[in-house]
């Protein structure tokens, strides 16, 4: 049984459509995310799994169940969204808990799952505790923990980490990933950055204009995408874009190589350039060369000892050159021919 069906879902905003015909099905106990640009409608579709939108058409299964037409309060879910919600006047203990006890839920039942969520994000020091005493990252580990004592059948987090620092937002993407290895839960999570999705990720839903234009493992969209959006959304920097007669003579209309493909050739190069700008950042140098193809981003791992303006040589393997026809869908395997 999938733990959610999406069927032909479209949204409409008065004459603005956005989103097209989504067809998604997830598996029980998979980490999926949905990942695009701003305003691709990733936001929005969660919004229709959780009941906080109705879709324009198409319908939503949850656990087997059709959940068109059903409150959110009612579908089964726990959600994670990217404001706290906490509120100001409530400890964290009657924060985590406040749900159970409008369910009616017997006391002992609520100490226990509110004991079990504490112990599993190390809240328990901070149960008294109101929100204004707390740090972010504390914040958002209380608003998991509300989400999970309510034992949902579906998590929803929509961007969790975006109102945290760079380094609080490490931390809680492992805090996060080990949340789903412990509860064996499945998990949709919305964001835009693609390192969170490649890192937390089983499966990536990648989102552009309203439309789903790729579903797969991490690795796999990454290493095969099926389209010059995937190739250019899916890994940092991001995928060189190459033309002209560079690409006829591969047979395709656009090249695609990913920045750490490329190699430094001293002898018989494909390319040869410029380097118009370097930055070294100790694990990796990234050069900017400026070639007759283009400009070109180059990661080079360790330092790389490169002067502004230096005449430098560029190569790439066959077998890692991504081949797009005239409609940026990817053609074959890839190969530079």
């Amino acid at each position: 049984m999938n733990a959610l069906e999406l069927i032909g879902i479209t949204k409409r905003f008065g004459s603005t459509e956005v989103l097209t015909g989504i067809d998604l099905c997830v598996d029980e106990g998979d980490f999926v995310v949905f990942v695009g640009p701003s305003g691709c409608g990733k936001s929005t579709l969660l919004r229709i799994v959780a009941g906080l939108e109705e879709q324009t058409s198409g319908n939503v299964r949850i656990a087997g169940a059709s959940a068109d037409g059903v409150p959110p309060a009612k579908r089964g879910i726990g959600m994670v969204f990217q404001t706290y919600a906490l509120y100001p006047h409530l400890n964290v203990a009657d924060n985590m808990s406040l749900a159970l006890k409008r369910e009616g839920l017997p006391r002992a039942e609520i100490e226990r799952r509110l004991a079990a969520a504490a112990e599993m994000l190390e809240l328990g020091p901070l149960l008294k505790r109101k929100p204004a005493a707390l740090s972010g990252g504390q914040r958002q580990r209380v608003a998991i923990g509300r989400a999970i004592v309510r034992a949902p059948k579906l998590f929803l987090f929509d961007e969790p980490l975006s109102n945290l620092d760079a380094a609080l937002r490490v931390n809680t993407r492992i805090e996060i990933a080990n949340l789903h290895r412990a509860l064996g839960s499945t998990m949709v999570y919305v964001t835009h950055d693609q390192i969170e999705a490649m890192t937390l990720a089983d499966k990536i839903v990648v989102l552009n204009a309203g439309t789903i234009q790729q579903v797969g493992r991490p690795i796999d969209l990454y290493t095969m995408p099926a389209n010059l959006f995937v190739a250019g959304f899916i890994g940092s920097p991001k995928m060189n874009f190459i033309g002209g007669d560079d690409a006829l003579r591969a047979g395709a209309h656009t090249l695609g190589i990913r920045p750490e493909h490329l190699t430094l050739a001293a002898n018989a190069p494909r390319w040869s350039g410029t380097v118009r700008h370097a930055e070294h950042l100790g694990s990796d140098t990234f050069l900017y060369v400026r070639t007759s193809a283009g400009e070109l981003t180059v990661r080079v791992a360790g330092e790389a000892h490169v002067a502004i303006g230096q005449p430098i040589g560029l190569s790439a393997p066959d077998a890692l050159v991504h081949r797009f026809d005239d409609r940026g869908l990817r053609l074959g395997q890839s190969s530079a021919g």
